[in-house]
């Protein structure tokens, strides 16, 4: 298994990042601002996130997405260990994330990683999307905002 970043002349594989943000639109706009990196198993995409950078020094993990068949293998953690260790390498001082407060599961994951709450966005995807968004049986409404100091 290896990751790297997605070259411009490659297809996105929209399918694995819309299953981490259901907004084709917002994906296509940060995926042309940010980089897309991706995890190749056996000559097929497992695995996908995009660092986009948002201010000086601070860089944001927009989407990060792993096949339903391959969940809970670790591989989820291995591509935030690599965005973590890319966007040091990058200069970057601080890396960010956002989820739904819904998305029970990447909360824990992304605190396991060493990302703090910093803020909520109330009402953040009622705002940005169209339709509602529904998991693990909550009405997904607001951003839950995380944030790791990179030095």
């Amino acid at each position: 298994m290896q990751i790297r970043r997605l070259n411009d002349n490659e297809q996105l594989p929209m399918d694995l990042l819309l299953t981490a943000d259901p907004s084709h639109k917002l994906v296509k706009e940060y995926v042309k601002r940010g980089e897309c990196y991706v995890l190749d198993h056996k000559n097929e995409i497992i695995g996908v996130y995009v660092l986009l950078p948002t201010r000086p020094e601070t860089v944001e993990l927009v989407n990060i997405a792993v096949k339903e068949d391959r969940q809970g293998e670790g591989i989820g953690k291995r591509l935030i260990e690599d965005a973590l260790h890319r966007s040091k390498e990058k200069g970057y001082k601080t890396i960010e994330i956002g989820t739904g407060n819904s998305s029970v599961g990447q909360l824990a994951l992304y605190q396991k990683c060493g990302f703090r709450m910093i803020g909520v966005d109330i009402d953040f995807f009622i705002r940005h999307y169209e339709e509602d968004i529904f998991e693990n049986g909550i009405w997904c409404r607001d951003m839950i905002r995380l944030a790791q100091d990179l030095d």
